[in-house]
């Protein structure tokens, strides 16, 4: 499963202690599994133009924004004429419950876990 993590929350953990991005990977103090994370940004608002690709409330990473021909400039990406306003972060890769169960179910409990807690550090 896919979670957006905004850079604001992974830098307040961070501050805290409680997680950080090293290297491609998000690690969780604690945790003894990694999660592979890509660049992203969650797409807020329109800005100026029109959103006929319809990317308002959408999750690109930079490589999709490239491949629209997209440029980001801080909290902003720009796309032709057209302006957002973006919430930098990352996507981190999460297992999905059932993905990750083992045959104690302990794994699977892990990943729920996990899961809650970026969920509910959101929140």
């Amino acid at each position: 499963m896919k979670l957006f993590l905004p850079q604001t929350q992974l830098e307040e953990w961070a501050l805290e202690d409680k997680a950080d991005v090293k290297d491609g990977v998000l690690v969780v103090t604690g945790e003894p599994g990694v999660y592979p994370v890509v660049p992203a940004v969650h797409i807020v608002q329109l800005v100026t133009g029109e959103d006929t690709n319809r990317l308002v409330s959408k999750v690109k990473t930079e490589e999709q924004l490239e491949s629209l021909g997209a440029e980001q400039m801080a909290d902003s990406v720009l796309l032709g004429e057209t302006a957002y306003e973006v919430v930098p972060g990352y996507v981190a890769e999460v297992p999905s419950p059932s993905d990750a169960s083992s045959e104690d179910g302990k794994a699977g409990s892990e990943t729920d876990l996990l899961a809650a807690f970026l969920l509910n550090k959101m929140g």
